[in-house]
Protein backbone atom coordinates (compact mmCIF):
# COMPACT_ATOMS: atom_id res chain seq x y z
CA UNK A 1 0.00 0.00 0.00
CA UNK A 2 1.18 3.73 -0.35
CA UNK A 3 0.53 5.75 3.09
CA UNK A 4 0.80 9.64 3.50
CA UNK A 5 1.26 12.24 6.01
CA UNK A 6 1.90 15.78 5.88
CA UNK A 7 3.82 18.05 8.79
CA UNK A 8 4.01 21.76 9.04
CA UNK A 9 6.62 22.78 11.17
CA UNK A 10 8.05 19.77 12.97
CA UNK A 11 4.07 18.64 13.69
CA UNK A 12 1.75 16.38 12.05
CA UNK A 13 -1.08 18.04 10.40
CA UNK A 14 -2.70 14.53 9.98
CA UNK A 15 -2.94 10.99 11.27
CA UNK A 16 -1.19 8.47 8.41
CA UNK A 17 -3.31 7.81 5.37
CA UNK A 18 -3.71 4.68 3.38
CA UNK A 19 -4.04 5.68 -0.16
CA UNK A 20 -4.19 3.04 -2.24
CA UNK A 21 -2.28 -0.20 -3.24
CA UNK A 22 1.37 -0.29 -4.99
CA UNK A 23 4.07 -2.52 -6.01
CA UNK A 24 6.94 -0.29 -5.91
CA UNK A 25 9.04 -0.10 -2.61
CA UNK A 26 10.53 2.92 -1.01
CA UNK A 27 10.17 6.47 0.36
CA UNK A 28 8.87 9.77 -1.58
CA UNK A 29 9.40 12.99 0.21
CA UNK A 30 8.12 16.40 -1.09
CA UNK A 31 8.60 19.18 0.31
CA UNK A 32 8.66 22.81 0.09
CA UNK A 33 11.40 25.52 1.84
CA UNK A 34 9.09 27.75 4.68
CA UNK A 35 9.64 31.21 3.89
CA UNK A 36 8.71 32.47 7.52
CA UNK A 37 11.81 30.43 8.62
CA UNK A 38 14.30 30.88 6.10
CA UNK A 39 15.28 34.28 4.23
CA UNK A 40 15.73 32.73 0.69
CA UNK A 41 13.44 29.86 -0.50
CA UNK A 42 15.60 29.89 -3.71
CA UNK A 43 17.25 26.93 -5.11
CA UNK A 44 20.59 27.47 -6.20
CA UNK A 45 20.99 24.08 -9.28
CA UNK A 46 24.94 24.32 -9.32
CA UNK A 47 25.05 23.81 -5.48
CA UNK A 48 22.81 20.83 -5.27
CA UNK A 49 24.63 19.80 -8.47
CA UNK A 50 27.95 20.09 -6.67
CA UNK A 51 26.32 18.06 -3.52
CA UNK A 52 24.20 15.16 -5.29
CA UNK A 53 27.19 14.58 -6.98
CA UNK A 54 29.38 14.43 -4.07
CA UNK A 55 26.60 11.64 -2.47
CA UNK A 56 26.87 9.50 -5.47
CA UNK A 57 30.30 8.89 -5.56
CA UNK A 58 30.63 8.75 -2.01
CA UNK A 59 27.77 5.47 -2.45
CA UNK A 60 28.76 3.68 -5.72
CA UNK A 61 26.13 2.40 -7.89
CA UNK A 62 23.69 4.86 -6.55
CA UNK A 63 21.89 6.79 -9.04
CA UNK A 64 20.44 10.58 -8.20
CA UNK A 65 18.97 12.44 -10.84
CA UNK A 66 18.25 16.68 -10.88
CA UNK A 67 15.91 17.88 -12.35
CA UNK A 68 15.58 21.92 -12.96
CA UNK A 69 11.67 22.50 -13.71
CA UNK A 70 11.85 25.78 -13.80
CA UNK A 71 14.64 26.15 -17.02
CA UNK A 72 14.37 22.19 -17.45
CA UNK A 73 18.11 21.45 -16.41
CA UNK A 74 18.63 17.99 -15.59
CA UNK A 75 21.37 16.12 -14.64
CA UNK A 76 21.47 11.87 -13.67
CA UNK A 77 24.70 11.09 -11.34
CA UNK A 78 25.91 7.37 -11.14
CA UNK A 79 29.62 5.87 -10.28
CA UNK A 80 30.49 2.73 -10.03
CA UNK A 81 33.80 3.49 -9.09
CA UNK A 82 32.85 5.54 -5.77
CA UNK A 83 35.52 8.08 -4.60
CA UNK A 84 37.98 6.26 -7.41
CA UNK A 85 36.24 7.84 -9.64
CA UNK A 86 36.23 11.24 -7.56
CA UNK A 87 39.86 11.52 -7.48
CA UNK A 88 39.75 11.07 -11.00
CA UNK A 89 36.63 13.41 -11.76
CA UNK A 90 39.28 15.81 -9.30
CA UNK A 91 42.42 15.24 -11.49
CA UNK A 92 40.64 16.05 -14.64
CA UNK A 93 42.48 18.33 -17.17
CA UNK A 94 45.89 17.40 -14.32
CA UNK A 95 49.22 15.62 -15.21
CA UNK A 96 49.27 12.35 -12.69
CA UNK A 97 52.08 10.87 -11.43
CA UNK A 98 50.59 7.35 -11.72
CA UNK A 99 47.22 6.69 -13.92
CA UNK A 100 45.29 4.66 -11.84
CA UNK A 101 44.03 6.14 -8.10
CA UNK A 102 45.42 3.79 -5.28
CA UNK A 103 41.93 2.74 -3.61
CA UNK A 104 41.04 0.38 -0.89
CA UNK A 105 38.14 -0.05 1.59
CA UNK A 106 37.53 -2.54 4.34
CA UNK A 107 35.83 -2.95 7.52
CA UNK A 108 37.60 -2.60 11.06
CA UNK A 109 35.27 -3.40 13.97
CA UNK A 110 31.89 -0.97 13.43
CA UNK A 111 33.73 1.16 11.66
CA UNK A 112 33.42 1.26 7.65
CA UNK A 113 36.79 3.00 5.74
CA UNK A 114 37.60 3.71 2.01
CA UNK A 115 40.03 5.89 0.38
CA UNK A 116 41.77 7.06 -2.79
CA UNK A 117 44.41 8.83 -3.78
CA UNK A 118 46.54 10.21 -6.68
CA UNK A 119 49.24 12.06 -7.29
CA UNK A 120 49.85 15.47 -9.60
CA UNK A 121 52.57 17.33 -10.58
CA UNK A 122 51.21 20.24 -9.05
CA UNK A 123 52.41 21.84 -5.73
CA UNK A 124 49.09 21.87 -3.81
CA UNK A 125 47.21 19.71 -1.95
CA UNK A 126 43.40 18.72 -2.66
CA UNK A 127 41.62 16.27 0.40
CA UNK A 128 38.47 15.76 0.93
CA UNK A 129 37.41 14.06 4.22
CA UNK A 130 33.23 12.26 4.78
CA UNK A 131 31.95 11.07 7.55
CA UNK A 132 28.96 9.50 7.75
CA UNK A 133 28.23 11.25 3.65
CA UNK A 134 28.98 14.82 6.02
CA UNK A 135 31.74 16.59 4.56
CA UNK A 136 34.04 17.27 7.57
CA UNK A 137 35.81 20.48 6.19
CA UNK A 138 37.43 21.04 8.81
CA UNK A 139 38.55 17.37 9.65
CA UNK A 140 39.18 15.52 12.16
CA UNK A 141 40.55 12.34 13.62
CA UNK A 142 39.83 10.08 10.34
CA UNK A 143 42.03 13.07 8.56
CA UNK A 144 44.95 12.83 11.04
CA UNK A 145 45.07 9.14 11.41
CA UNK A 146 45.21 9.34 7.18
CA UNK A 147 48.04 11.78 7.19
CA UNK A 148 49.93 10.31 9.69
CA UNK A 149 50.10 7.00 7.79
CA UNK A 150 50.88 8.38 4.26
CA UNK A 151 53.84 10.08 5.50
CA UNK A 152 55.39 6.88 7.08
CA UNK A 153 54.15 4.58 4.76
CA UNK A 154 55.78 7.13 2.05
CA UNK A 155 59.19 7.20 4.82
CA UNK A 156 59.10 3.25 5.11
CA UNK A 157 59.04 2.57 1.23
CA UNK A 158 61.48 5.25 0.55
CA UNK A 159 63.97 3.92 3.10
CA UNK A 160 63.42 0.12 2.05
CA UNK A 161 64.06 1.32 -1.54
CA UNK A 162 67.44 3.32 -1.05
CA UNK A 163 66.01 6.61 -2.14
CA UNK A 164 67.44 8.60 1.11
CA UNK A 165 70.84 8.61 0.34
CA UNK A 166 71.19 12.40 -0.28
CA UNK A 167 68.08 13.20 2.17
CA UNK A 168 69.37 14.06 5.92
CA UNK A 169 66.00 13.11 7.15
CA UNK A 170 63.17 11.57 6.80
CA UNK A 171 60.21 13.25 4.82
CA UNK A 172 57.86 15.57 6.70
CA UNK A 173 54.06 15.64 6.19
CA UNK A 174 53.95 18.62 4.43
CA UNK A 175 56.55 16.87 1.73
CA UNK A 176 54.20 14.00 1.19
CA UNK A 177 51.37 16.12 0.60
CA UNK A 178 52.69 18.19 -2.68
CA UNK A 179 50.47 17.16 -4.86
CA UNK A 180 48.30 15.55 -3.38
CA UNK A 181 44.24 14.65 -4.18
CA UNK A 182 43.07 12.41 -1.67
CA UNK A 183 39.31 11.20 -0.61
CA UNK A 184 38.95 9.51 2.90
CA UNK A 185 35.03 8.67 4.15
CA UNK A 186 34.40 6.99 6.92
CA UNK A 187 31.06 5.19 7.90
CA UNK A 188 30.46 4.67 12.28
CA UNK A 189 27.63 4.13 14.55
CA UNK A 190 26.57 7.40 15.99
CA UNK A 191 29.59 9.49 15.07
CA UNK A 192 30.80 12.51 17.49
CA UNK A 193 31.32 16.00 15.73
CA UNK A 194 32.85 19.57 17.01
CA UNK A 195 30.42 21.89 16.67
CA UNK A 196 26.76 22.28 15.04
CA UNK A 197 27.83 22.56 11.49
CA UNK A 198 29.51 19.17 11.89
CA UNK A 199 32.21 20.32 10.60
CA UNK A 200 35.32 18.11 12.44
CA UNK A 201 34.75 14.20 13.36
CA UNK A 202 35.95 13.90 17.06
CA UNK A 203 35.13 10.09 17.51
CA UNK A 204 38.02 8.03 18.43
CA UNK A 205 38.93 5.96 15.21
CA UNK A 206 42.17 7.71 14.68
CA UNK A 207 44.61 4.63 15.13
CA UNK A 208 42.12 3.06 13.48
CA UNK A 209 42.17 4.65 9.97
CA UNK A 210 46.30 4.96 10.66
CA UNK A 211 46.88 1.23 10.65
CA UNK A 212 44.10 0.47 7.69
CA UNK A 213 45.74 2.99 5.45
CA UNK A 214 49.29 2.18 6.54
CA UNK A 215 48.82 -1.30 5.77
CA UNK A 216 46.77 -0.47 2.49
CA UNK A 217 49.62 1.69 1.30
CA UNK A 218 52.63 -0.65 1.98
CA UNK A 219 50.59 -3.55 -0.30
CA UNK A 220 50.20 -0.91 -3.12
CA UNK A 221 53.67 0.15 -3.20
CA UNK A 222 54.95 -3.89 -3.07
CA UNK A 223 53.05 -4.40 -6.32
CA UNK A 224 53.71 -1.14 -7.81
CA UNK A 225 56.89 0.15 -6.97
CA UNK A 226 57.34 2.13 -9.99
CA UNK A 227 54.47 4.64 -8.94
CA UNK A 228 55.99 4.29 -5.62
CA UNK A 229 59.32 5.37 -6.26
CA UNK A 230 57.44 8.25 -8.63
CA UNK A 231 55.45 9.66 -5.76
CA UNK A 232 58.57 9.47 -3.21
CA UNK A 233 60.88 11.04 -5.59
CA UNK A 234 58.15 14.25 -5.71
CA UNK A 235 58.50 13.97 -1.87
CA UNK A 236 62.25 14.51 -1.70
CA UNK A 237 62.20 17.26 -4.48
CA UNK A 238 59.19 19.14 -1.91
CA UNK A 239 62.03 18.20 0.77
CA UNK A 240 64.56 19.55 -0.75
CA UNK A 241 63.08 22.73 -1.99
CA UNK A 242 61.39 23.32 1.75
CA UNK A 243 65.48 22.90 3.10
CA UNK A 244 66.71 25.71 0.43
CA UNK A 245 63.55 27.88 1.65
CA UNK A 246 64.64 27.48 4.96
CA UNK A 247 68.86 28.32 4.52
CA UNK A 248 67.22 31.39 2.13
CA UNK A 249 65.46 32.95 5.02
CA UNK A 250 67.90 32.33 7.41
CA UNK A 251 69.86 34.51 5.17
CA UNK A 252 67.69 36.67 4.78
CA UNK A 253 66.68 37.41 8.24
CA UNK A 254 71.06 37.65 9.06
CA UNK A 255 71.99 40.63 11.12
CA UNK A 256 74.19 43.55 9.92
CA UNK A 257 78.21 43.00 8.76
CA UNK A 258 78.50 45.03 11.89
CA UNK A 259 76.77 42.66 13.88
CA UNK A 260 78.38 39.54 15.29
CA UNK A 261 75.32 37.61 13.92
CA UNK A 262 75.44 34.84 16.61
CA UNK A 263 79.18 34.26 16.32
CA UNK A 264 80.55 32.99 19.92
CA UNK A 265 83.04 35.00 21.76
CA UNK A 266 84.95 37.75 20.08
CA UNK A 267 84.58 36.27 16.46
CA UNK A 268 82.64 38.69 13.69
CA UNK A 269 82.12 38.70 10.33
CA UNK A 270 84.80 39.22 8.31
CA UNK A 271 84.39 43.67 6.43
CA UNK A 272 87.56 42.83 4.23
CA UNK A 273 86.88 42.61 0.85
CA UNK A 274 90.58 41.89 -0.37
CA UNK A 275 90.33 38.14 -0.56
CA UNK A 276 94.29 37.96 0.28
CA UNK A 277 93.46 39.52 3.43
CA UNK A 278 90.68 37.26 3.89
CA UNK A 279 92.72 33.61 4.68
CA UNK A 280 92.60 32.34 8.00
Amino acid sequence: YTWEQSYERGKALEPLKKKGKTERRGTKITFLPDAKILASIEFNYDTLAQRLRELSFLNKGLTIRLKDERSNKQAEFHYTGGIAEFIKHLNKNKDVLHAQPIYSEADRGDVHMEFAVQYNDTYSETVFCFANNINTVDGGTHLSGFRSALTRAINQFGQNQGLFKDVKENLQGEDVREGLVAVISVKLPQPQFEGQTKGKLNSDIQSTVASFVYEKLMEHFEKNATSGRKICGKAIDASRAREAARKARELTRRKGALDSGGLPGKLADCQERDPQRCEL
